[in-house]
């Protein structure tokens, strides 16, 4: 039970984000997100050209 108490204790010392601060952290995520998807899949796609390009073309 003292363990439980002391997480308690702490608990109550975070300082938690603002609702301001968590939208933004959470729209910064998802747009690095949209653009790394973006990336990786621009990648992916001009790998796929190049490789059928090789391949096709023996």
């Amino acid at each position: 039970m003292r363990f439980l108490r002391s997480v308690k204790d702490e608990m109550k010392l975070v300082q938690w984000p603002t609702w301001k601060e968590n939208r933004h952290d959470t729209m910064t995520v998802i747009m690095t997100s949209i653009v790394c998807a973006l990336f990786l899949g621009a990648c992916d796609w001009i790998f796929q050209k190049l490789l059928t390009m090789f391949v096709t073309h023996r």
